[in-house]
This record gives structure tokens, C-alpha cells and sequence, in this order.
């Protein structure tokens, strides 16, 4: 009796996510994946899509709306909830949760390298709710030397509670009670065909979307 073709094979998801790998884990869980399904990698945050541009993801997790041309976007899939990085002896560090408009009493970060500056005005706003101005006086070329300065001094930067998985003791992750919780979404190149096995990671990602939370990503 003849053997039963072998069943087809596909190579991993190239699967790209900004900071943190938590998110996307919980992503492809959500999906009906396990983790060795796809090949999990930070993408370069000073130049973000290029990567996916150039074919070396195929898939990318990304946060706040973008507005890409030549890159989709699926509906929202996760929310992540805000939170500011401090050093361990900043003046806020101590704390359960602060409100942005504490925030804005220290010294901010700009946006790295060629990171879009529509996206970083979502990250990091030129004001607070209120008005008060946010000061982007530091510049740094990725999450490493960002984590370093804060620890130095009393820089802090505006992001999501899932930079908590990245920090080291030094250093503090403390809830934003009072910004709204960043929607997240997969994003893949426009002018080029999906391949079969990441379209369906895709689709069987869309009905994971959760409701907004304000608790941790």
C-alpha cells in the first residue's frame, strides 16, 4: 500500500513587533498559532517599515494608526495601555499611576532616527490634554540608549506598559492613567502577495480583536 503524500510544509511567519515581543505572542496565540509557527524579531524602530518593504518580514505588529501608502493595515486586534519609563530614583517612580500632566514636568524624547513624525506625535503629543507643553529635548537611537539616559537622569519617555518586560532594575514602568490605550494592528506590504500560510495567520488574527482596556497590554 503507498504511502500517503507527505503533508505540506511552509516556512515560519517572519513576524516583526516594535519593543516587546509580549504583544505579538499573544497575537498569534489569539490566532491558533504556537510560537514555533513563526520567527519572532524586533524591527529597527529608527526606520521601521523598511524592513517589511524590503521583504525581510512578512508580517509586522504595529501601533497607533499609520498612514502608509504602500502598506495594510488589518482592524484593531489588541490594546495596549499607556505608561511613562523613569529611572528608579526619578521623582515618579514610587508611584501606582500618574497623570500625563506630571509627565510633562520632565524632559521628553524625540523621535528616533526616521521614525514617521505623525506616529511619534501620537507617542509622545507636543501638549498635554490640558495644554501643558511636552519638551522632546532628547534623542536617541533606540530602546537601549533611551533606557540608559533615564536612568542617568530625570528624562522620561512616553510609551506602553509592555516596555515593563524590557526594563531593568534601574528602571520603572508607571501607568498613564489618563491617555488612551494605543490600538494595535498587523501591517503587511501592498505590492506583494501575501504567501498562503501568513494570509491565513491574518484572517484568523482579525477575530481576536479585543475591547479597549485600561489595564496592561
Amino acid at each position: 500500500m503507498a504511502e500517503p503524500p507527505p503533508a505540506p510544509t511552509h516556512r515560519p511567519i517572519r513576524f516583526g513587533y516594535p519593543s516587546s515581543p509580549r504583544t505579538a505572542r499573544e497575537v498569534l496565540a489569539a490566532a491558533g498559532l504556537s510560537e514555533d509557527r513563526a520567527v519572532l524579531a524586533p524591527y529597527d524602530l529608527t526606520d521601521p517599515f523598511s524592513a517589511l518593504r524590503r521583504d525581510e518580514f512578512d508580517v509586522l505588529l504595529v501601533k497607533f494608526g499609520i498612514q502608509e501608502p504602500d502598506l495594510v493595515t488589518s482592524g484593531v486586534l489588541h490594546f495596549e495601555s499607556r505608561a511613562v519609563v523613569v529611572g528608579a530614583r526619578h521623582p515618579l517612580a514610587g508611584r501606582d499611576t500618574v497623570s500625563v500632566e506630571e509627565v510633562a514636568a520632565y524632559d521628553a524624547f524625540d523621535r528616533p532616527g526616521e521614525f514617521p513624525a505623525y506616529l511619534w506625535d501620537e507617542l509622545v503629543p507636543h501638549r498635554t490634554p490640558q495644554g501643558r507643553p511636552i519638551h522632546r529635548r532628547h534623542r536617541v537611537n533606540g530602546i537601549a540608549e533611551m533606557l540608559a539616559l533615564v536612568v542617568e537622569s530625570d528624562a522620561v519617555h512616553l510609551s506602553v506598559a509592555s516596555l515593563a518586560d524590557l526594563a531593568p532594575p534601574a528602571v520603572r514602568v508607571v501607568p498613564v492613567h489618563d491617555l488612551p490605550p494605543v490600538e494595535v494592528r498587523l501591517a503587511w506590504y501592498r505590492h506583494r502577495e501575501l504567501p498562503r500560510h501568513v494570509a491565513e495567520f491574518v484572517a484568523a488574527a482579525a477575530p481576536a480583536a479585543v475591547p479597549a482596556r485600561s489595564g496592561g497590554a
